[in-house]
C-alpha cells in the first residue's frame, strides 16, 4: 500500500475509533479523585448541599469527590476556575443562580459567558430564600418592615454573600417592588453575616433554610417571609413575601452543576445520570428536605434552557436596581 493511501486508511480508522475511545473513557470514569469546586465559603448553603452530593457521588463512583471551596467576587472566582479547567470530568462546579443567571448582567467586563464557557450538567435542587431580621429590628412582619423602611429611609441595611449574588438581588427586588430604600452590605458569604446580625450591626438578611433554620428555631433572628410561590415545608407558619404584602415577589434559589466547556457528551451524561440517581434515593431526598431544599435533577439540555430563561429574568432586576460589580 502506498504511504499516502496508508495515511488515509489510518486516519479513517482513527476517526472511527474516536467515539469508541470516548465511550470507553466514560465507562471507566473516574479513575482518580474528582474535584468539586464550590464558589462560596464553607458552612454556606451551597457548601452544605455540595457536600451532600459529593458524599453520595463518592459512594457511587467509588472514587473520592473532594469539595474545594474557592470563594470570592460573588462566586465568579471559583466559576472562572472551572471554566478554564481541562474538559476531562475531573473538575466540576456546584454553584447557584448568583454566578450563572445574575452575574452575567452585573459586570461591565464579564468574567465568563454562563452558557458558552460551561457544560451544563443538571439543576440539582431548589430552595426558597427566607427574609430574616435581627432581633433588635422593631418589625414582626413584612408589612411592618416595609413601613419601618419607609419611615426611616436608608437607616436599615441588609447583608449578603456578595455583590450580585442571589441574596443581594433578593434584597434589591424587595426594594424595587416595595418602593423602599435600604443599604446593601456585601460579605464573602452569608455565614459571615450572622454574627453581625446577632450583635445588631446588620438589620436584615436573605438566606436559605439550609443555613437559617437553626438560628430561627433558637429565636436568635426573626423570619418574616419566604421567597417562593408557596410556603416552605420547614417553615409552614411563615408566609410568602408575596402573600405578606409584596405581590409578584418570587426569588427562589437554585443550585446547579457544571463542567468545563467541551466536555464530551458521554461524560456529561454519566455525571448527569449519577447525580440524578443519587437525588432520587429516599435518604438523600429526606436530607435535602430537612435542609429546606427540593431535588430537581433536570437533564443537561433542560438545565441549559432553564438557565437561558433565568439570565433574561434576572437581567431585568439588575438593570432596574442599578446594581453593578466591576
Amino acid at each position: 500500500m502506498r504511504p499516502a493511501s496508508l495515511a488515509v486508511a489510518l486516519a479513517g480508522a482513527f476517526a472511527v475509533l474516536l467515539p469508541v475511545a470516548g465511550s470507553v473513557r466514560a465507562q471507566t470514569y473516574p479513575v482518580r479523585p474528582v474535584r468539586m469546586i464550590v464558589a462560596f465559603p464553607p458552612a454556606g448553603a451551597t457548601d452544605i448541599l455540595a457536600r451532600v452530593v459529593a458524599q453520595r457521588l463518592s459512594e457511587s463512583f467509588r472514587q473520592q469527590v473532594v469539595v474545594d471551596n474557592r470563594p470570592g467576587a460573588g462566586g465568579t472566582i471559583g466559576s472562572r476556575l472551572v471554566a478554564d479547567a481541562p474538559p476531562d470530568g475531573y473538575t466540576i462546579l456546584v454553584s447557584t443562580v448568583s454566578t450563572h443567571a445574575i452575574g452575567p448582567s452585573l459586570y461591565a467586563k464579564r468574567p465568563y459567558d454562563a452558557l458558552k464557557d460551561f457544560t451544563s450538567i443538571t439543576e440539582i435542587a431548589t430552595s426558597p430564600t427566607v427574609l430574616m431580621v435581627a432581633s433588635n429590628v422593631p418589625a414582626s412582619s413584612v408589612k411592618e418592615l416595609i413601613a419601618l423602611a419607609k419611615a426611616k429611609p436608608g437607616t436599615l441595611n441588609f447583608g449578603s454573600s456578595g455583590v450580585g449574588t442571589q441574596f443581594h438581588l433578593s434584597g434589591e427586588l424587595l426594594k424595587l417592588l416595595a418602593g423602599i430604600n435600604m443599604v446593601h452590605i456585601p460579605y464573602k458569604g452569608t455565614a459571615l453575616v450572622y454574627p453581625e446580625m446577632f450583635s445588631g450591626q446588620i438589620s436584615m438578611l436573605f438566606d436559605v433554610p439550609i443555613v437559617a433554620l437553626p438560628y430561627i428555631k433558637a429565636g436568635r433572628i426573626k423570619a418574616l417571609g419566604v421567597s417562593g410561590k408557596r410556603r416552605a415545608a420547614v417553615l409552614p407558619d411563615v408566609p410568602t413575601i408575596a402573600e405578606a404584602g409584596v405581590p409578584g415577589y418570587d426569588a427562589d434559589l437554585w443550585f446547579g452543576m457544571w463542567a468545563p466547556p467541551r466536555l464530551s457528551r458521554d461524560l456529561t451524561q454519566r455525571l448527569y445520570a449519577q447525580t440524578a440517581k443519587l437525588l432520587q434515593v429516599p435518604d438523600t431526598k429526606q436530607r435535602l428536605a430537612d435542609l429546606g431544599a427540593e431535588p430537581v435533577a433536570s437533564t443537561p439540555d433542560a438545565f441549559r434552557s432553564f438557565l437561558s430563561d433565568e439570565i433574561v429574568k434576572w437581567e431585568k432586576v439588575v438593570k432596574a436596581s442599578g446594581a453593578r460589580a466591576d
